[in-house]
C-alpha cells in the first residue's frame, strides 16, 4: 500500500512536512495546500515558500493546483515544473462555499462540458504528469458515473477519490457504493481518500477494496502522526514524542512568522486534530483553545501532558 498525506490548508505546510518526515519517514507522497492559478509570472510569498525544493528535501512532493481555466493551469505547471516537479495534482474536490461558487474546486464538476474541454487541453499540453483529486459531484453522487465517463478519457497519474459529494463536506458517510463501481468503470489508477482514523478502519478498507493499492489520510494523519507506522509495523504514537514534535513546530514557526501570536494561531490549528488523541482532553483543548497569550497556551499544553495518555487505538474524532 501507498500512503499520501493529504493537504490542509493552513496546517499541513513545508514546516509541518518536514519535522512529520523526520519523525515518521512511512509517507510516499505530500501533496500541498493548493496553488490558485493565475497568469502571473510570480508565485505568492506563502505558495514559493511552500514549493521551493529545499524546503522539500527527502521526500516526495506533489503541488496542487485550483482552477478552472486551462491555460492558467498550464503556464503555472510550468512554473512548478521549472523547480524540478514532475506531477501536478488537480484540486476537484474542495467543498468549500467561495470556492464553489467560482465554479472551481467541487463546484466545477457541476460543468462537465467546461471540464472536459480543460482536461482535453491540460493532458494536450502534456507539460507534467497530472492526478486528480475529485468529489462525487454538487449534491448527487450519481453525477459521477458522468464523470466516469470523462476522467477515462484521459492519462491520468492517478484519480483520487473522496466519495463525498460537495454539499457533504465532511458530514454524513464516504458512499463506497459509488467508490466500488468507480474501481470497476476507471480506466485510471484509483486512490482512495475519506474517513480513515484508525487501525480498524484501514483494515476494514483494505479488506472491502484489497485491490486498491494507495490511500491518502488527512484529518486522520494530522491527529495521529505516528498513524502509518501504526497500520503498518504496529509502533504506536508515543507521547513523549508527539510533544517533540509540537516544540519542535513551536521553534520552526518562531523563525517564519512575525511574532508569538501568530505562532499561535498556527498552533491552534494543530491543535484542532490533536487534541482528541488524549484522554479526558476537553477542558485541556477548551483551554488551548481560548488561550489569548502564548504563555497561557504553552501552561495548557504542559499541563496535557502531563496530566493525561494518549487513548489506547485513538484516531480522529470528526
Amino acid at each position: 500500500m501507498k500512503f499520501y498525506f493529504a493537504p490542509m490548508e493552513g496546517v499541513t505546510g513545508y514546516i509541518y512536512r518536514n519535522i512529520h518526515q523526520s519523525y515518521f519517514p512511512k509517507v510516499d507522497k505530500y501533496f500541498t495546500p493548493f496553488i490558485v492559478a493565475n497568469q502571473s509570472t510570480s508565485f505568492k510569498t506563502r505558495e514559493l515558500q511552500d514549493i521551493k525544493p529545499e524546503h522539500n528535501q527527502g521526500m516526495k512532493v506533489v503541488p496542487q493546483i485550483l482552477t478552472n481555466n486551462a491555460n492558467d493551469f498550464i503556464q503555472t505547471s510550468k512554473k512548478i515544473k521549472e523547480f524540478g516537479y514532475d506531477e501536478i495534482n488537480l484540486n476537484l474536490g474542495c467543498p468549500s462555499g467561495t470556492v464553489v461558487a467560482k465554479n472551481k474546486g467541487s463546484g466545477f464538476l457541476s460543468q462537465k462540458e467546461e471540464l472536459n474541454n480543460f482536461l482535453e487541453t491540460v493532458f494536450s499540453a502534456g507539460v507534467t504528469k497530472i492526478s486528480v483529486k475529485t468529489r462525487l459531484g454538487i449534491d448527487d453522487p450519481e453525477l459521477f458515473y458522468d464523470l466516469i465517463e470523462i476522467y477515462n478519457r484521459y492519462p491520468m497519474e492517478e484519480l483520487i477519490i473522496h466519495p463525498r459529494v460537495q454539499k457533504d463536506f465532511y458530514k454524513n458517510k464516504p458512499n463506497l457504493t459509488v467508490f466500488a463501481d468507480a474501481l470497476k468503470l476507471s480506466k485510471n489508477n484509483i486512490c482512495y481518500n475519506g474517513d480513515i482514523f484508525t487501525a480498524d478502519d484501514y483494515q476494514k478498507f483494505v479488506n472491502t477494496f484489497p485491490e486498491v493499492k494507495s490511500i491518502m489520510l488527512g484529518r486522520g494523519l494530522i491527529a495521529n502522526p505516528c498513524f502509518i507506522n501504526e497500520i503498518t509495523g504496529g509502533t504506536v504514537l508515543k507521547k513523549e514524542i508527539l510533544k517533540e514534535f509540537h516544540d519542535r513546530l513551536v521553534v520552526d514557526y518562531r523563525k517564519i512568522l512575525s511574532g508569538d501570536r501568530d505562532v499561535l494561531f498556527k498552533m491552534k490549528e494543530v491543535w484542532h486534530y490533536w487534541s482528541c488523541m488524549f484522554t479526558d482532553y476537553e477542558k485541556y483543548a477548551k483551554k488551548i483553545r481560548k488561550a489569548e497569550r502564548f504563555s497561557d497556551y504553552e501552561k495548557a499544553v504542559e499541563t496535557l501532558f502531563l496530566e493525561q495518555e494518549i487513548r489506547k487505538g485513538a484516531g480522529f474524532i470528526s
